[in-house]
């Protein structure tokens, strides 16, 4: 089949042709602007192309509840001009063809397990913290949905008591994407957090802060592993500090063989930052097998 992919992201949308077997054939980038703007430059790419099937990976919060006459909308988007916007409908009119659309942090735990290093697991979690955080579940070969959809960024942390920042998140000030994203750090301490590399007091406070929300997802959802993405996790010192917080918070409580081999469980991206483009290509195949 030739699938097209869509991770449509706040800041740019990136655009790919692939198979079901995870090939990317091409790809390119588009500025997210309005969807005046936007919108004609990515269904004209994918016209060009005649796909069979589109997968669609959204910032959100999206409506994923397909008995919804909002299905396929973006809703209540910080990315005003982009509120109750219908994105599976303006492309099923276009395209005509089936549609699969989740999250973008869906789509790329569904890159993980699909041809990543997840593959064979039955839940998994990925996190990712870069502009913003936000959560994708794979639990026993679904998407977890409900009456929403995961916003694992939003989840309430306990803010240490050396941390005098009040905290990013305009709903929730300290929640975790309030206290540990990319916006958040700079804002702290004055610096991108490319630029704080060799701050280990930076470092050891945003691990506390990852830590404290992986050990609640742990507790909650029991993941067989926990893939961490996104730009703040370049910072590759990060993840030693995670891991030894996430052991000192759990306290011994849980014992299980990946918690043994910690290194192993928490773990960065496994496929060269394509883990959301190849999620979409799954969700276009199951929307197409499903049709």
């Amino acid at each position: 089949m030739r699938l097209g992919a869509l991770e449509a992201g706040g800041t740019k949308m990136v655009c790919a042709i692939g198979d079901e077997t995870g090939r990317i054939f091409e790809q390119i980038s588009i500025p997210t602007e309005t969807p005046d703007i936007t919108m004609p430059k990515l269904i004209a790419y994918f016209e060009e192309r005649k796909v069979d099937a589109l997968g669609i990976a959204s910032f959100g919060p999206i409506e994923l509840d397909r008995e919804d006459p909002k299905y396929g909308y973006i809703t209540t988007s910080t990315k005003k001009a982009w509120i109750d916007f219908d994105m599976v409908g303006s492309f099923a009119c276009a395209l005509r063809c089936p549609i699969g659309f989740d999250t973008d942090v869906n789509g790329s735990v569904l890159g993980e397990v699909t041809f990543g290093q997840a593959k064979g697991k039955s839940c998994v979690i990925y996190l990712t913290i870069g502009t913003g955080i936000g959560g994708g579940i794979y639990i026993e070969g679904n998407l977890l949905h409900g009456m929403l959809h995961p916003e694992a960024g939003h989840v309430l942390i306990r803010k240490r008591s050396d941390d005098r920042y009040a905290g990013k998140c305009p709903y929730h000030g300290d929640c975790l994407e309030g206290l540990a994203a990319g916006p958040a750090i700079e804002e702290r301490w004055g610096k991108k957090a490319v630029e704080l590399a060799d701050r280990p007091e930076v470092w050891d406070m945003e691990a506390d802060y990852i830590a404290q929300a992986l050990v609640g997802y742990i507790l909650t959802l029991s993941p067989e592993m926990i893939i961490l993405g996104g730009g703040v996790m370049h910072q590759e010192q990060l993840f030693p500090l995670i891991r030894a917080k996430v052991k000192e918070f759990l306290g011994g409580y849980i014992q299980a063989k990946e918690i043994e081999d910690i290194e192993h469980y928490i773990v960065p991206a496994s496929l060269h930052d394509d883990q959301g483009i190849m999620g979409c290509l799954e969700l276009a195949r199951r929307a197409a097998t499903e049709k």
